[in-house]
């Protein structure tokens, strides 16, 4: 493969270096056009010449990674890109995460960003053609100290060798290489060559992380550093009416307490002293009746709208159709308000130096949240720097269009003029918003004389995610949030006179994508849906769906390796059932089998097995593993997650009444990756969310004959 920075019809990789630490630098940006969309301000203007390659002296290789590591694994994926086409030494590469900056823009999104499983098939090109490029200049530098032609010349394990058995490290020719041109065309390697990428690879940064020498944003320190908590309104939308702060003042540690535009922020020394002071005032809100919802509510006129046809998001070819099956299904789906709930809670470290500020935040979204933070504390957006810290766990939380916590730090750093730490507590996290939206569910299903599909109209009622933000130009189209249908309208089963609508209420609750986005719910009714039709035509689940997906080679290969792992058709232990489900999301399809059983009245799932085909595989290891986390959050969400609202405030608070996944609750979990025929990554850190749900539904279906269609699952007795 041959990448050419002049095509205008390619994207272009621009370079400049330079002598950085007696280093090779090399950098490259995407300019307008070259297929960017231009979703928010910031998407670069110039290149930036100190990118994302450092190699020094030491023949030290540092790949500036401008997407955040959260526990995904791309401060090892990306530099496993790199060193590919480099042929350097994999034992001397490091990472380090990317400020906020022009040159590390999503070359689709056109802004710096991390979201939609899309980090390593984002930078597949982008940072191999870099490694092919350093490689080159440093060839080059080598054969012009030798007097020799570049050809004579060749790159392996961190050297330059050449004629005569000379040889040169990495670390002496970076200083001589920075100088050399950077070549405008570099040849990348066929996968066949692959040396580095494939190879399973153990995590760069895991020594840190399992001895705590890794800092996240939670453990910045800076000097005379204070710490702020903010108590945030009850009900979302409600206004403060009345403030004491008599008590607080008399807690030794507290300086200052601040009306900020999401409540009032207590400052103090240190976290306990904050914390106290923060309980300790006496505070009135207005809450208007907007404000006071309830889950009991929403959920009903959520299924009085299902109940009629919303905007279009697909037509069904013969309306009539349905009309005419021979059986029919109805069902009706519910699904709460979900919270992210990461381990590590929000949290901004913001210092202003009188006309410059300089921020620590474990960002999703750099670009956006460097302009908010600028804007906020009233600076030209050069004259602050916004440094990306690896984060506990986001899950699309830390990626908010509104950047609030981000905002909140600076607000409140602005006005006492001190290093401020600012501190969401795990309730403050629960409670604060920004969830998976709540949604409601209503399909009509149809089979003819023979057992096959012969209709389905499908009813979705959700808030959008996407509505007021920089994405809606692109994702909603004629009133229809892509996100909350996607996984029904573009459903990859072969079904006839398919029909689907949206509804799109609004409310006060604040909501935002969520590990998987709509998949999160639009997978478990597809499957759930295709696991009783094929009861109802009196066929075996997987043979079912294998008809449905007769035009789709690659889910077939998914689901039946799937199926195979598992023992599909064989016999189980008594007391057990099985169940199957497939979905495909943000590139890739991943099919899952889960076995369980029934004690108690409540559901223990003991195995899972699951296949994925996410295209070409970068590090098989970070795909199992993802796969695995994938599972347990969708897991998590399937048996317990909720939340609900009473009179306008969130019932729920920790992780006592908003339980996760417990370690010997955990299944037992294999992952087996499809030989894929493409030649990219796909997605990987979110595909295996969304058929979790479904897989175990259906294994309870099979199991008590009882179909679950209310999320979660712990709300209903089972036998």
């Amino acid at each position: 493969m041959t990448t050419n920075a002049k095509s205008p019809a390619r994207r272009r990789f621009l370079q400049s270096s330079a002598a950085l630490a007696g280093g090779l630098v090399i950098g490259f940006w995407l300019p307008e056009g070259g297929g960017r969309r231009a979703f928010a301000q910031g998407a670069p203007k110039a290149p930036d010449p100190n990118a994302f390659l450092r190699i020094g002296k030491d023949g030290t290789v540092t790949v500036i990674v401008k997407h955040l590591e959260f526990g995904q694994g791309v401060t090892t994926a990306l530099p496993m890109l790199v060193a590919e086409e480099l042929e350097c030494d994999w034992t001397k590469v490091k990472a380090e995460l990317a400020p906020a900056g022009a040159a590390y823009a999503h070359l689709d999104f056109g802004m710096q960003a991390t979201g939609g499983s899309s980090s390593v098939a984002n930078s597949w090109d982008q940072l191999r053609t870099v490694g092919a490029q350093a490689r080159t200049m440093l060839v080059a530098a080598a054969a012009a100290q030798w007097k020799v032609k570049p050809e004579a010349c060749r790159a392996e394990k961190g050297f330059v060798t050449g004629p005569g058995g000379k040889r040169a490290a990495y670390g002496a020719l970076a200083e001589a290489a920075a100088k050399q041109p950077v070549p405008a065309t570099v040849a990348l390697k066929d996968p066949k060559q692959f040396k580095v990428i494939g190879k399973a690879t153990r995590r760069i940064d895991a020594a840190d992380r399992n001895d705590g020498k890794l800092v996240y944003g939670m453990d910045v320190k800076r000097p005379n550093l204070h710490v702020a908590l903010v108590a945030h309104a009850p009900a979302f939308g409600a206004r403060i009416s009345g403030l004491g702060t008599d008590k607080v003042k008399a807690i030794p540690g507290v300086t200052h307490v601040v009306e900020v535009s999401g409540g009032i922020a207590v400052v103090a020394k240190h976290f306990w002293a904050a914390k106290k002071a923060r309980d300790a005032l006496e505070l009135q809100w207005d809450i208007p009746p907007a404000s006071k919802l309830s889950s009991e509510a929403l959920f009903a006129q959520y299924k009085e709208a299902a109940k009629t046809p919303g905007l279009p998001a697909k037509k069904a070819a013969d309306p009539a159709a349905l009309a005419g099956a021979a059986k029919r299904v109805t069902a009706e789906y519910e699904f709460p308000y979900l919270a992210h709930a990461p381990m590590e809670p929000l949290n901004c470290t913001v210092e202003l130096r009188g006309d410059s500020a300089e921020l620590w935040v474990g960002s999703q979204f750099q670009t956006m949240d460097h302009a908010a933070a600028a804007k906020t504390l009233g600076l030209p957006p050069e004259k602050v720097k916004l440094n990306t810290l690896p984060a506990g766990g986001g899950f699309g939380r830390r990626a908010n269009p509104a950047t609030d916590y981000v905002k909140e730090a600076c607000e409140i750093a602005k006005a006492v003029k001190v290093p401020v730490k600012v501190i969401w507590t795990r309730e403050d996290d629960i409670r604060g918003g920004y969830y998976r939206p709540m949604a409601v569910h209503r399909v009509e299903a149809g089979l003819d004389a023979k057992g096959a599909i012969a209709g389905w109209n499908h009813a979705i009622v959700s808030q959008s995610i996407i509505a007021g933000t920089p994405f809606e130009p692109y994702l909603v189209k004629d009133g229809v949030d892509h996100t909350s249908v996607e996984g029904t309208a573009d459903t990859p089963y072969d079904i006839p006179n398919l029909a689907v609508s949206l509804h799109t209420p609004k409310n006060a609750v604040p909501v935002l994508w969520w590990r998987s986005v709509g998949h999160t719910h639009t997978a478990f009714v597809m499957e759930t849906m295709v696991d009783e039709l094929a009861q109802a035509a009196g066929q075996d689940p997987l043979a079912f769906r294998r008809t449905l997906l007769a035009k789709k080679p690659r889910h077939l290969a998914v689901l039946d390796l799937a199926a195979a792992k598992a023992g599909w058709g064989k016999p189980l232990a008594k007391g057990r059932g099985r169940g199957i489900a497939i979905h495909e999301s943000f590139g890739s399809v991943c099919a899952q089998v889960a076995e369980v059983s029934i004690e108690g009245g409540a559901v223990k799932v003991h195995r899972v097995v699951a296949a994925i085909d996410c295209g070409l595989v970068v590090n098989p290891l970070n795909v199992e593993a993802q796969v695995q986390g994938a599972i347990a959050y969708g897991l998590s969400a399937a048996l317990f997650g909720e939340i609900t609202l009473k009179d306008g405030q969130v019932q729920q608070s920790n992780f006592h009444n908003y339980r996760v996944l417990a370690l010997p609750e955990m299944p037992a979990v294999e992952v087996h990756l499809v030989a894929s025929g493409a030649g990219k990554p796909a997605g990987v850190g979110e595909p295996g969310t969304p058929p979790i749900g479904p897989a175990v539904a259906n294994a309870i279906a099979a199991l008590t004959g009882k179909r679950p269609r209310q999320l979660p699952l712990s709300k209903s007795k089972w036998a």
